[in-house]
C-alpha cells in the first residue's frame, strides 16, 4: 500500500508537460531498487506544448497567452549563425544554400525552444525534380516532427546516435487508403520497411547509405547528459499558467453576479409605492395574477416619508484576484528569464527601464547560442561532405 500511494502522490506533483516518466524507474529486487544507468527517455508532450503556443487548450486559455511571446522572443534574438569557412569555395557552397535555410533555420529554434526537440536532416535533391531543373547539386534542409523519430540507439561510449529510426503515416487516394514507412538509418544503410496499402512503386528495400554518416542532426533544448530528449521552454512555467487561468476564470465567473446590483426598496405602504410607480404591476396583483416590475423608463421613482431605495451590491472578487494574478505574473516571468516588457509591459512596477532589463535577456540569449553552435557547426561539415560526394570536388 506505500508503494503504491507513493506512486499516486509522484504523478500529482510531476508536469503535465512530461510523458512517459515510468521508463526511467527499475525494479525491486531482494527488498532493494535495482536502478541501471539508462537516459532518461521521457518527451515533452508536444501536443500540449503546441496547444499552450498557440492558445488553443480550454483549460489554459486564459493564461497561455503568455507562451508565444515567451518562445518568440528568444528565437527572435537568437537568428541564424553565419558561418565563416578558410575554404572560399567552400565558403561559396555554405552561402549558396544557407541563403535558402534562413526560414526554416529560424524555425528549427523556435521548434527547439517550444517542445524541446527538433531534428533536421539534410536529403539530396533528385536531378529529375521539376522545381529545381537547373541545380543538380542542391541539398535540401528538411525538419523532422519530433513525433517521428520513434527511437534513437545511443553509442555508451561516444553518446551520439549510431541509429534513428524514422516512422510516418501516410494517406493516398482521397484518403481512402493508407500505409505506414518506416526508415531505420544508420551510417552503413538505411533499411525502409513499408506496411499498409502502399502506392504501387513503393516497396520494403535496403540500401547502402551513401554518406558514411547519418544525416541527422537533433537540437536539443537545455541538453543533460542523462537525457536522451530535451526540455520545453514551456515545461517549468505551465504550473503557473495554469494557476493564472484558474484565478482569472474564478474572478471573471464572480464579476458575472458583481455587475447586476440589487434593489433594495424600503416602504411603509407597498399598495400606495405601486400605485404612484407601477399602477400596472398593482392592477395585475389585484386580479391574482403575477405582476412583474420593469425599471426601464423609470427615471422618477415616488417615495413618502420615511421610504428610500438603494441597490446592494455585492463586494467583487477582482480586485482581491489582483494580487494574486500580479504574483503570478512575475513568477512567469522569474521563471521563464525572459524580461517583462517582452510581454507588452511598458512602465513594470519595478520602475526597471527596457535598457537595465536587456542585460539579463543579452547573456541569456547568449547562452541558448552557444547551445546550439555546435549542432550547426556539425550541420555545416554534413553539407561540405555531401557536396563533396556528389561533385567530385574537394575542400581544404
Amino acid at each position: 500500500m506505500a508503494k503504491q500511494f507513493w506512486l499516486k502522490k509522484a504523478v500529482g506533483e510531476i508536469s503535465k508537460l512530461r510523458q512517459n516518466i515510468f521508463g526511467q524507474f527499475g525494479s525491486l529486487i531482494g527488498g532493494q531498487w535495482n536502478v541501471p544507468y539508462v537516459l532518461n527517455s521521457s518527451r515533452v508532450d508536444y501536443d500540449l506544448a503546441r496547444q499552450l503556443y498557440h492558445n488553443t487548450h480550454d483549460d489554459y486559455k486564459l493564461g497561455a497567452g503568455f507562451a508565444k511571446p515567451i518562445i518568440n522572443t528568444l528565437a527572435g534574438f537568437m537568428g541564424v549563425p553565419r558561418f565563416r569557412c578558410q575554404d572560399e569555395e567552400a565558403q561559396e557552397v555554405i552561402d549558396e544554400h544557407v541563403s535558402r535555410w534562413v526560414s526554416r533555420m529560424q524555425r528549427t529554434h523556435q521548434l527547439a525552444l517550444r517542445d524541446g526537440d527538433c531534428f533536421v536532416m539534410l536529403a539530396n535533391l533528385e536531378n529529375d525534380d521539376p522545381l529545381y531543373p537547373d541545380e543538380e547539386n542542391r541539398i535540401d534542409f528538411i525538419i523532422i516532427p519530433p513525433e517521428q523519430i520513434t527511437d534513437i540507439e545511443i553509442d555508451s561510449i561516444t553518446r551520439k546516435p549510431v541509429t534513428y529510426t524514422i516512422k510516418a503515416r501516410s494517406k493516398w487516394d482521397e484518403g481512402r487508403r493508407e500505409y505506414t514507412v518506416t526508415q531505420k538509418i544508420t551510417a552503413d544503410r538505411i533499411a525502409v520497411t513499408v506496411e499498409g496499402d502502399a502506392p504501387e512503386g513503393l516497396t520494403s528495400e535496403t540500401r547502402p547509405n551513401p554518406w558514411g554518416f547519418i544525416p541527422i542532426i537533433h537540437f536539443k533544448n537545455e541538453p543533460e547528459e542523462t537525457e536522451l530528449y530535451g526540455t520545453s521552454e514551456l515545461e517549468p512555467i505551465e504550473p503557473y499558467l495554469k494557476a493564472y487561468h484558474d484565478v482569472m476564470l474564478h474572478a471573471m465567473q464572480g464579476s458575472k453576479m458583481h455587475s447586476t446590483p440589487r434593489l433594495k426598496l424600503k416602504l411603509r405602504d407597498v399598495q400606495a409605492f405601486l400605485q404612484n410607480n407601477f399602477p400596472e404591476a398593482l392592477k395585475a396583483v389585484q386580479r391574482g395574477e403575477q405582476a412583474n416590475i420593469d425599471l426601464k423608463g423609470h427615471e422618477l421613482l415616488i417615495f413618502t416619508d420615511e421610504e428610500d431605495a438603494s441597490f446592494i451590491e455585492a463586494q467583487s472578487t477582482i480586485g482581491d484576484a489582483e494580487a494574486l494574478l500580479k504574483l503570478l505574473f512575475y513568477c512567469i516571468v522569474d521563471v521563464s528569464e525572459v524580461p517583462e516588457f517582452a510581454f507588452g509591459v511598458h512602465t513594470p512596477s519595478s520602475h526597471a527601464s527596457v535598457k537595465e532589463q536587456m542585460p539579463l535577456l543579452i547573456r541569456r540569449v547568449a547562452r541558448k547560442r552557444e547551445m546550439v553552435t555546435e549542432n550547426w557547426q556539425t550541420l555545416a561539415r554534413m553539407l561540405l561532405v555531401m557536396h563533396s560526394k556528389k561533385t567530385g570536388k574537394k575542400f581544404e
